[in-house]
């Protein structure tokens, strides 16, 4: 009788492992970021981020049956060493790759993922990019394979000066951006939406300067005293922000700074007391806004990364992981090609209200706020911000649906599964 149906039992015990994952099975997933050079803060932040998330998912039993798994590489926030990264995990079979910090580096890695997937449709890579807000990255240069989960500069600009056309007292602007993709948006953006809604306003000075490489800002902090600014609009980060900021406060500079990234790693330390009140940012979320869930996930972090003395900031982060689970499991398949169908048009409840992934150019619609960086205690700042007394309170929300802008994309789809 063994022998009369071992064949049989060999062969449905082969399907049977085909069908189910292997009890260790992993879904890797790879996190392209600067963890070295100037940058390396803001990219280790974002890792902690992502680690705890990616835990959060695995203790509540992982993705259909299988755990996932972070697999961090350095991006040095240079485009060729990210593509280097993309080709390591390629060769290791990762199939999701996540990205933020430099939109030079997401505009190569946009490029190398639809390339690798045009010449290996068998197993093509699914990117997502969680901060990386260079406007054409879901126009002209839109891809199937790119997925965005932060507001682009244009829709933060387009917040930001909706809020600065009601301040009155605003006269001068001096603009400062790194010299990139994403700084030249942030500054385009910038002029074309003040002269619309304020143009009383004048622009005093508009500075681009290089990536990463500026060590002492105290000549571009003279140029903007010289010109008699009131207002900086800047959307720096990382040490340029940080850099930026300790040079006025060591000059004496009295202006209001409108920036994209004061929350992120650094910027708080460097605002310091002498900062609030005067430094606002346009974010799609902070630590003082949002139900209970998020209160409880700044406290996690803090709990969860108690030497790192930074905090939770990028909410794009929780709904990139929670929205790649919901397309996984209503899609039943780990198969980037029918996850990112799932994701083309989803909707999910975040902390700040429902968000949506419009399925034209992949660019997730969500509320924005703008907040000053002020002290805790004080109503409306629960948490303050890398153990400062200083967080972020809200001065005003734009709903998901006012955030929409038109988008150039002509999407090219592969066939559907």
């Amino acid at each position: 009788m063994l022998k009369k149906y071992g064949g049989k039992l060999c062969t449905s015990l082969a399907l049977l492992a085909v069908a189910l994952p292997a009890a260790h099975a992993q879904i890797k997933i790879g996190y392209i970021d600067p963890l070295s050079g100037a940058f390396a803060n803001v990219g280790e932040q974002g890792m902690r981020g992502y680690q705890m998330l990616i835990e959060d998912v695995n203790a509540r039993g992982g993705v259909l049956g299988q755990k996932l798994e972070l697999v961090p590489l350095d991006s040095k926030a240079n485009p060729q060493e990210a593509l280097n990264a993309l080709k390591q995990l390629t060769d290791q079979g990762v199939r999701y790759v996540l990205q933020g910090n430099s939109s030079a580096v997401a505009g190569a890695l946009s490029d190398g993922v639809a390339k690798h997937n045009q010449r290996n449709p068998e197993h093509s890579i699914l990117y997502l990019n969680y901060a990386a807000v260079d406007p054409a990255l879901t126009n002209d240069r839109c891809n199937f394979w790119h997925f965005r989960f932060d507001a682009d500069a244009d829709m933060k600009m387009q917040a930001l000066t909706n809020y600065m056309a009601t301040q009155k007292k605003i006269k001068k602007v001096y603009l400062i951006n790194q010299d990139y993709a994403f700084g030249q948006a942030v500054s385009k953006a910038a002029k074309e939406m003040l002269a619309k809604k304020r143009p009383d306003i004048q622009i005093v000075g508009d500075d681009l300067h290089p990536l990463g490489k500026v060590k002492d800002f105290a000549p571009y902090v003279a140029k903007i005293k010289a010109s008699g600014a009131d207002t900086v609009i800047t959307g720096n980060w990382g040490a340029d922000l940080a850099l930026l900021i300790k040079a006025g406060k060591d000059a004496g500079l009295n202006v209001e700074y409108y920036t994209y990234y004061a929350g992120i790693a650094g910027g708080p330390t460097a605002i310091g007391e002498a900062g609030a009140g005067h430094v606002r940012q346009v974010s799609h979320w902070h630590s003082n806004v949002g139900d209970s869930k998020s209160d409880a996930l700044v406290q996690q972090y803090r709990k969860r990364y108690p030497d790192a003395k930074d905090d939770f900031v990028w909410l794009a982060a929780y709904n990139a992981i929670e929205m790649l689970v919901k397309a996984m499991e209503s899609s039943k398949s780990t198969d980037p090609l029918k996850v990112a169908y799932a994701l083309e048009g989803m909707k999910f409840p975040a902390f700040t209200g429902e968000v949506t992934m419009r399925a034209d150019n992949h660019q997730l619609l969500q509320p924005m706020y703008i907040s000053t960086f002020t002290k805790a205690g004080t109503p409306g700042v629960k948490f303050d911000m890398e153990r400062t007394g200083f967080g972020f309170r809200s001065e005003g929300r734009i709903d998901a649906k006012d955030t929409a802008m038109a988008t150039t994309c002509k999407m090219q789809r592969p066939p559907k599964p």
